[in-house]
């Protein structure tokens, strides 16, 4: 009986491992980068206060979202079972309190 080889299963372990490289790459070093970018380029522009703490709360926030992905996910995923049905309870109206 002749033994079967897949010749693209190495290709595909190739092109995962590469994936997850780049996902880590955009996750880890391009958005701080960016975040920073935008915070000194909307300063050295407005050269204003306002405008600037803005740019570094709105950084902030994206930087936070990104670090936090997997949990961010995690979160949905418990709030889409939770009101999928698994989460117990009998929804009552505005007036049937």
């Amino acid at each position: 009986m002749p033994e079967t080889l897949t010749l693209a299963a190495g290709w595909i372990d190739t092109g995962t491992g590469l994936g997850n490289d780049i996902k880590d790459l955009i996750f880890n070093v391009a958005i701080p980068v960016l975040c920073g970018a935008f915070v000194v380029i909307v300063g050295v522009k407005t050269k204003a206060p306002g405008p600037t703490i803005m740019a570094v709360i709105f950084a902030a926030i994206v930087w936070g979202g990104s670090a936090n992905m997997d949990r961010l996910k995690d979160k949905t995923t418990e709030d889409i079972t939770q009101y999928d049905g698994g989460g117990g309870g009998q929804l009552t109206g505005p007036g049937d309190q």
